[in-house]
């Protein structure tokens, strides 16, 4: 199985100040709409996903509507796809990145590439368990507004096929 593991466009969020969390729920702005587009066409002709799985965020939900539209394919909304709580500690995130993951993955064997619609602090916590670095790291896996990571689960073998690709944006 092939995942994409996609952040949301730009939104309202990325111009609080710096201390601010990401639990805010906030829409995109419309930059964050024309790159949400320019992401779904280039996922629709590279690698078109068989299903999408989403945080429920607005700007992931936003970015979501979009996606699964423009490749006409089924959607399912997960709480625990959100960015991480004030009340969470680093390790309770990132164990719910791994439970989300192992979710994901079980529920969705019927398909040959999924996509998952999140943010980028999930991102950074999914890929932690895909390449199984230790719980307590300072490792951070940078993902830009839209950008894509592929990850392949292959019989014997994971496999990043590319990280953070905003191509779709040039």
């Amino acid at each position: 199985m092939q995942i994409l593991l996609i952040r949301h466009g730009e939104s309202e969020d990325d111009f609080l100040d710096e201390n601010y969390d990401g639990t805010k729920d906030l829409p995109l702005r419309p930059n964050g709409r024309i790159q949400v587009e320019k992401m779904s066409k280039r996922v629709l002709k590279e690698f078109p996903a068989d299903f999408v799985w989403s945080s429920t965020l607005m700007r992931a939900i936003e970015t979501t509507e979009v996606l699964s539209n423009t490749i006409g394919c089924p959607v399912k909304y997960l709480d625990n796809l959100r960015e991480q709580k004030e009340s969470e500690s680093n390790l309770e995130f990132r164990l719910r990145g791994e439970t989300v993951l192992s979710f994901i993955k079980e529920n969705s064997k019927a398909y040959n590439r999924i996509a998952i619609i999140t943010h980028g602090g999930m991102i950074t916590k999914i890929l932690e368990s895909f390449v199984q670095l230790p719980y307590e790291n300072n490792i951070w896996f940078n993902t830009n507004n839209t950008g894509i990571h592929c990850l392949d689960y292959l019989k014997d073998l994971q496999v990043i096929r590319f990280g953070n690709s905003t191509s779709h944006l040039d």
